[in-house]
């Protein structure tokens, strides 16, 4: 199959494309910088450099595929982040449509179900409902809450000896490895069902509590604490850290749709099922090397 992923060569797009590739099929990965076309091509794929905003771009880069992968980067911006993350899905729309390619996977998330209420999860709930509206075969690879994220936490344990967020310590919170995800997109873009799908990736449902504890014992901090923060408190925390405010509140009504059981709900109320091989002890490793 010919087949395009966007998202460069970041923690999902570099496995992906390496699976894939492995497998026989032609690839085109799309990245916004022109320094990964070497590196892309040595990995034995086809670079693409444009950005994703781009619909003329995008259509010319999807002539003739069989299949996509689109992943629209998190924070497009740093500012109007939802407006712009939607705007990239309506160009992705716009290039399905026009080049009719058969088979799309799209990155999506948990919460994405919710119009409001899920931080910037709110730009995947406009991009799926602009998808749903397209004539071909998609599946929605809705992921849980990123391991990677947790990597985030690391001055604040070295500097407080704590973890934290403005969500409980005994809240259910369905979690993921970015490889993963490329297990699960490696597996869906191969597949033609008919219609729109939804498909969960997860691979664990902790409680921060454990996530603290887990890494905590990894990193020989055995009694590593989680504390919960007030929404102002997570806010201030993030903004002092020099994280743009737009952002910054976008995070914070996140980690409110995780305390309130919103973001998790749809998942944890339908029992999908736990797809993911990686679980949190397997992370905890990983995160140990790297602390």
């Amino acid at each position: 199959m010919k087949i395009i992923i966007s998202g460069s060569l970041g923690n999902i797009g570099k496995p992906l494309a390496t699976s894939l590739i492995a497998s026989g099929h032609d690839v085109t990965v799309i990245s916004s910088d022109s320094d990964k076309k070497t590196t892309i091509e040595n990995l034995g794929a086809k670079a693409a450099i444009g950005s994703v905003s781009d619909a003329v771009f995008l259509t010319e880069t999807l002539k003739g595929a069989d299949a996509l992968f689109a992943m629209t980067p998190p924070n497009l911006g740093g500012q109007n982040i939802i407006a712009n993350t939607t705007e990239a899905g309506r160009a992705f729309a716009k290039a399905i449509s026009e080049t009719k390619i058969k088979r799309v996977v799209m990155l999506s998330s948990t919460g994405a179900d919710l119009p409001t209420g899920n931080g910037p999860i709110a730009g995947l709930y406009h991009i799926e409902k602009l998808y749903n509206e397209l004539n071909t075969s998609i599946t929605f690879l809705r992921a849980g809450y990123f391991y990677t994220n947790f990597y985030n936490d690391v001055p604040m344990i070295q500097g407080a000896g704590i973890m934290g967020g403005n969500f409980p310590s005994d809240v259910k919170i369905p979690l993921v490895h970015p490889e993963d995800i490329a297990q699960a997109a490696a597996e869906e873009i191969i597949k033609t069902p008919s219609g729109k799908n939804v498909r969960y990736i997860i691979s664990d449902v902790r409680t921060p509590n454990e996530i603290a504890t887990t890494l905590g014992i990894a990193i020989a901090k055995p009694d590593l604490p989680w504390i919960e923060f007030t929404d102002e408190q997570s806010l201030q925390g993030m903004t002092q850290a020099g994280i743009p405010e737009e952002i910054a509140k976008l995070y914070t009504e996140m980690g409110t749709g995780l305390r309130n059981g919103k973001i998790a709900n749809d998942f944890i109320t339908n029992n999908y099922s736990v797809d993911g091989k990686i679980k949190l002890e397997d992370f905890a490793k990983q995160f140990a090397s790297s602390f």
